[in-house]
């Protein structure tokens, strides 16, 4: 009765077009006035907990880390190295957008950023040397969203907040499987290139390679210091954060010498604006987190589970399945907040690892930025890309199928992303 109650009133809520995050608040007090529980107090409490957690202080300087990425060169130079190795081949700007998404995800955890940052860059490019733009698109939507997996990510922040989980043990663990990202993408554009007739750029000379290598070759060292600092205890993943903001704000100042004090401010600003709306989801998404764990509603989905709880591959492909959904219409931090507390004693119950569900978990909800209606990612990539949905959705599909069977894959194998203790002890 009280699943029935908080899904009933949550996604009633939204579909009234609520904001997300009052609905989950107000789900929870739903729940509380089901039970007899309701106390303004205790609401009051429970958001300012939600948003009181030392951890999320990485949020905000992850996101203006990004901001500044993109403001000071970083991605630009990343984007030229890449060109420079794989432009000429058949299909290679296709390839150069794979490989400076992968880059782009070890420097920023935004999905939404790296997409933008590649779509404006790429896409006319694609589109003049007559690629299909739809295709393109979804390439470039599809790259996007391996910077939630790869580290520094967001979601595996909040993930590691609500779950009570290592967010190191989750930044090592999700190495290995955003790298299967993109790979899987690259044998999707390999066939998908195939079948197009267009321009091939001319190879470039090894000289000039080099010399974009050592342009490129600060953005390249973030990734290495965040990690190192992460595996030889040198900081937190709360002070890498930091290390990430300084680093990317040095080099666009010093050494690129592209960021201006009004670059600057409109970084600072657009992170303010970010910062604040997932603050508050995770803040009122407390409420409701708090009132699933009092009402047991992991315990009734548990016993509605009960057939198949014995077997966790089982478990673990019908939790997906679930996730896979709600992606379609949530966007990807409200996923976290609302499922994190709901599946989470069902994991622990089939001894099942949190750091290998997390990561899992994780990318599934990532393959929803780029589901329709609501996917997020797609929506960026057709508002940059001049395509319209339908045409994204389209161009998207090989990419999308792609990403799925490498989550089906990964269910049924986990050693592929389980990481040894020896590895971050």
């Amino acid at each position: 009765m009280t699943a029935a109650v908080f899904l009933g009133s949550l996604l009633g809520l939204i579909g009234l077009g609520m904001p997300i995050a009052f609905a989950l608040m107000f789900a929870g007090v739903a729940l509380m006035l089901l039970t007899g529980q309701f106390d303004a107090q205790i609401v009051v409490q429970n958001a300012i907990a939600g948003a009181d957690n030392f951890v999320l202080m990485a949020v905000p300087f992850f996101i203006l880390a990004g901001e500044l990425m993109n403001a000071g060169g970083l991605s630009r130079r990343i984007v030229d190295m890449a060109s420079a190795f794989v432009g000429h081949l058949r299909g290679g700007l296709g390839y150069v957008a794979i490989f400076a998404g992968i880059l782009l995800a070890s420097l920023s955890g935004s999905a939404v950023a790296d997409t933008a940052a590649l779509a404006a860059i790429l896409v006319p490019m694609m589109r003049q040397a007559g690629y299909d733009p739809a295709r393109a698109c979804g390439l470039m939507a599809a790259g996007g969203i391996i910077a939630p997996v790869i580290p520094p990510s967001i979601g595996f922040l909040i993930f590691g907040v609500v779950a009570n989980v290592s967010i190191t043990r989750l930044f090592l663990a999700g190495i290995v499987p955003g790298l299967m990202m993109g790979l899987v993408l690259v044998v999707a554009w390999w066939v998908v290139a195939r079948r197009q007739q267009v321009a091939v750029t001319p190879r470039v000379g090894w000289p000039r390679r080099l010399r974009l290598l050592g342009q490129g070759g600060w953005a390249l060292m973030l990734p290495v210091i965040i990690i190192g600092g992460l595996r030889f205890g040198i900081f937190t993943p709360t002070e890498s954060a930091v290390v990430a903001a300084a680093y990317a704000l040095f080099v666009g100042l010093a050494v690129y010498r592209e960021l201006s004090l009004a670059s600057i401010y409109h970084c600072l600003l657009s992170t303010a604006r970010t910062t604040a709306v997932v603050l508050l989801l995770a803040a009122l998404a407390m409420v409701a987190s708090y009132m699933i764990t009092i009402t047991d509603i992991s315990g009734q989905i548990g016993d509605w589970l009960q057939s198949v709880s014995d077997h966790p591959i089982v478990l673990m492909a019908v939790m997906m399945v679930v996730v896979f959904f709600a992606g379609m219409v949530l966007d990807f931090i409200p996923i976290v907040l609302i499922f994190t507390p709901v599946f989470l004693p069902l994991v622990k119950a089939a001894d099942i690892d949190p750091v290998y569900f997390g990561v899992v978990f994780i990318m599934n909800c990532s393959i929803g930025m780029i589901t329709p209606p609501v996917g997020v990612v797609l929506n960026v990539i057709s508002s940059i890309g001049k395509v319209s949905i339908a045409e994204a959705t389209r161009g998207i599909m090989p990419f999308l199928l792609a990403l799925v069977a490498l989550l089906v894959l990964l269910i049924l194998f986990p050693a592929l992303v389980i990481v040894p203790a020896e590895w971050w002890r």
